[in-house]
């Protein structure tokens, strides 16, 4: 069957690949905001299609650390709860979700989730054994310490949720096609065209692939590397258990989870479901998934490996007596994906335009991806900050099959784990280096991972260092991957020099004619500056929110190096610019040191010919000189607040610049410092971390970032969004905690008066060994500094004061000298 071909002024036309919960989700999204001319196409039959929707146990826990998923979540609570099915069947039922702890460890992390479902507006509370017995009556007393209960989670029901919006989206004129194999995308001129099938071509102007663990197979036919991997999941039911004897509803207790032994629970009437994740990875290649009519029982569903199972059950029953006078009835290892961190996929590819994913996907978070991603194609943004999903978010470094298969294996392996904020995984690494890494390893660095390079946090040669500093206990917590050390490693930057290996930060260079009018129509500072200068600047979206924010720096009239965050800052510079405009990354085959404390122009000024005054070389400029041998381009930035440069070079010339800034730096006390440090001293000076300060659901006024905008440089994206807004009715604010030894770090709610619920979440926190107690920085509504707050941390609540920004060298005399 052919697809009529609609005149092209007509809505767009969308062909959306796969009819699973999310298939279906984002067609009733999209005829919803006037998008009707949609086709779904699935492989399989309809209602069950055969993926890992006609599978899915359903659970949803909203609780996350990323408030992005929780907030996916949210949404899909909200819409299932008030679908119902052909025939009047509830989509999701309010049953509740219980997480226990059998361990004190996952007791205080309970208490830690408990502070993260506060943040995001998710209620809940950590009750304790009597309590979770009433809920669960079946559990051993004596094993079950506590638990989390959260009233509003529950069970989604996949299919019968697909089968209702497949409806409302088909009355607004949407069809679904079922039997139909997608076999090819066609493209032309850099867009798709069109959705080739065993059934006709489709013609299209967007492609969306929510074809699940099928994502590679649809993405290899767009030219896309789609970088997740299917993995099997162990389910099983229970034979009937006398506890449930006559129970006529599919559910009535809380979704139990017990995750001190990978697995949850669910009931099923008089039985009892099983998921376990204990066993080990099972990953399935998408390219040999059998199709629908050649799979024992559906493509997603492969057999039971009770040796697998058998651990989990013995698990099962310690946990509930109950089950010692039943068995496993039946089982299955179901298929769903997972990616290198866990997130889905979600976005627009730049080649070709036009194609699409929503992939990664779980039932938990389907209809709010759905929103999210109808919400980006009509109206050119999600409500919602989606930076985590984002398709660009991976390093070419980080797409390797190899790597994609083992950090996917590694999710499966760790999602019921409790896992530090800084864990880094094992393996593989090293994978990225800088040229410093053989001198990093030599004094001892100890290194953390962030975009697959190796950063070093702090190093055991500056221990020594240490034990001249007094500092308050930690607890077990904020102790893990952290060290005293990192205390004498910001000291010796305020008082002497240190060295930072700045080379992971991302680094663009952008030249030709129309360079300057692209950066001036993508940012919000004015750029168009002498050759020489450096710019503080932002990217926004057009309703003004925070999308990254560059530093700038005109090195000549057409050459432009920009400081980045993210893929996506070079994917959107990309989008955006002409054909007189050439950008390329040049991260990898660069280098930087940056040099800073009160001693920098004393350790550099001697390795170079050119003045390195304050007056022959101001603030927030940039030039070409030689350090020694080596030829830089040295900026003249401070993100800790000192008096310094961030020197560049080639990476073949940047073992002979560390050494000769460490050779030169040794009659000054030069120290190597780590990340530590560095994330100490920028939140004493209020440098903010896009990503973690501020996302694309702030403003920069908001934010405290308004000195970046130029309204009078003439228009650029998000102005318009920027000249409608009032007042902030929050702000990204400084805390300072009132007890020198407490300390958070990051996510935590924030309570400012007496209703019981919070005002806002922390976003960074960090020690401020200068300051001499943790900093944090909240988005909390406008308060006057001095104002008395309480953040909670494991379920305590510790007493901090909003304070006046910035908390350490107000007057800048620190850097401007």
């Amino acid at each position: 069957m052919m697809a009529t071909v609609r005149d092209r002024g007509a809505v767009p036309r969308v062909v959306v690949v796969g009819a699973g919960i999310v298939g279906c989700s984002l067609a009733d999204e999209l005829t919803a905001r006037g998008w009707t001319d949609v086709t779904v196409v699935e492989q399989g039959p309809l209602p069950a299609p055969g993926g890992s929707t006609s599978h899915a146990p359903g659970l949803v826990f909203r609780t996350n650390a990323s408030k992005c998923l929780t907030d996916l979540a949210r949404y899909t609570v909200d819409k299932f709860s008030g679908l119902r099915a052909p025939g009047g069947r509830a989509c999701f039922a309010p049953v509740g979700g219980l997480e226990v702890a059998t361990t004190p460890d996952r007791l205080a992390d309970l208490h830690r989730r408990a502070g993260l479902a506060a943040s995001w507006g998710v209620g809940g509370e950590v009750v304790g054994p009597d309590e979770c017995l009433k809920l669960w009556p079946f559990l051993d007393p004596d094993r079950v310490l506590g638990g989390f209960h959260t009233p509003g989670d529950g069970l989604a029901r996949a299919l019968p949720a697909s089968h209702a919006q497949r409806e409302s989206a088909t009355a607004r004129g949407a069809r679904f096609l079922d039997r139909t194999t997608v076999t090819g995308i066609e493209q032309r001129g850099g867009r798709v065209t069109g959705v080739v099938t065993d059934r006709g071509t489709f013609p299209a102007d967007h492609v969306v692939s929510t074809a699940g663990f099928w994502g590679p197979v649809i993405g290899r036919m767009a030219g896309v590397d789609v970088p997740l991997l299917p993995l099997a999941h162990q389910y099983a039911r229970t034979t009937p258990l006398d506890e449930l004897a006559g129970a006529v509803r599919e559910a009535t207790r809380p979704i139990l989870r017990h995750q001190d032994r990978d697995l949850y629970f669910r009931e099923h009437a008089d039985r009892l479901g099983i998921g376990s994740y204990a066993h080990r990875p099972l990953p399935v290649d998408p390219f040999t998934v059998p199709r629908y009519d050649d799979a024992p029982v559906m493509p997603s569903s492969y057999p039971f490996t009770a040796d697998d199972f058998a651990p989990s059950w013995e698990d099962a029953k310690a946990l509930l007596p109950a089950l010692a006078a039943a068995r496993v009835d039946e089982g299955f290892n179901g298929v769903f994906s997972f990616t290198p961190d866990g997130m889905p996929l979600l976005g627009e590819t730049r080649e070709p335009r036009g194609f699409w994913l929503a992939e990664a996907v779980w039932v938990t978070h389907s209809a709010g991806v759905a929103k999210a991603l109808a919400e980006w194609m009509t109206e050119g943004r999600p409500s919602l900050d989606v930076h985590e999903c984002d398709l660009t978010r991976f390093e070419t470094a980080q797409r390797s099959p190899a790597y994609v298969e083992e950090r996917s294996a590694r999710q499966f392996v760790e999602v019921y784990d409790i896992v530090h904020p800084l864990q880094p995984p094992e393996r593989p690494r090293p994978l990225r280096v800088s040229p410093f890494y053989a001198r990093q390893l030599q004094l001892g660095a100890h290194f953390l991972e962030g975009g697959g390079w190796e950063r070093p946090h702090w190093y055991e040669a500056n221990a020594p260092l240490a034990e001249a500093i007094t500092l308050p206990p930690r607890d077990a917590w904020s102790a893990t991957h952290w060290s005293p050390t990192a205390a004498a490693e910001a000291k010796a930057t305020r008082e002497k020099v240190a060295l930072y290996d700045m080379t992971p930060l991302r680094r663009l260079e952008v030249t030709g004619p129309g360079a300057l009018g692209l950066l001036q129509r993508t940012t919000t500072n004015n750029v168009a500056r002498k050759p020489g200068s450096v710019t503080y600047t932002l990217l926004l979206d057009e309703a003004g929110g925070i999308l990254s924010d560059l530093t700038v720096a005109r090195l000549a009239e057409h050459h432009f190096q920009i400081g980045a965050n993210s893929p996506a800052d070079l994917d959107l510079l990309l989008r955006a610019a002409p054909d007189d405009v050439q950008i390329r990354d040049i991260t990898a085959g660069t280098c930087c040191v940056g040099v800073w404390g009160p001693l920098a122009r004393d350790l550099v000024q001697p390795l170079t010919r050119d003045d390195l005054s304050h007056q022959g070389f101001g603030y927030f400029r940039a030039r070409r000189t030689h350090i020694g041998e080596v030829p830089v381009t040295a900026m003249r930035l401070s993100y800790v607040g000192e008096l310094g440069w961030e020197l560049y070079t080639t990476a073949d010339l940047g073992l002979r610049l560390w050494d000769t800034l460490w050779e030169a730096g040794q009659r000054h006390g030069v120290v190597a410092a780590g990340r530590s440090a560095f994330n100490s001293l920028r939140l004493e000076k209020g440098y903010r971390a896009w990503g973690h300060d501020m996302t694309a659901e702030h403003t920069p006024y908001e934010a405290g970032l308004g000195f970046a905008v130029r309204m009078d440089k003439g228009d650029f994206t998000g102005r318009a969004a920027l000249e409608a807004l009032g007042e902030p009715a929050r702000r990204l604010t400084a805390l300072t905690l009132d007890d020198p030894a407490a300390v958070v770090l990051g996510k935590e709610p924030v309570y400012a008066d007496g209703n019981g619920r919070p005002a806002g979440h922390v976003t960074s926190a960090g020690y401020g060994y200068t300051l001499g107690r943790c900093v944090a920085y909240a988005w909390l509504p406008p308060l006057a500094p001095g104002t008395p707050v309480r953040i909670a941390y494991f379920g305590g609540r510790t007493a901090a004061t909003v304070a006046e920004e910035p908390l350490f060298d107000p007057q800048m005399t620190h850097i401007l000298k």
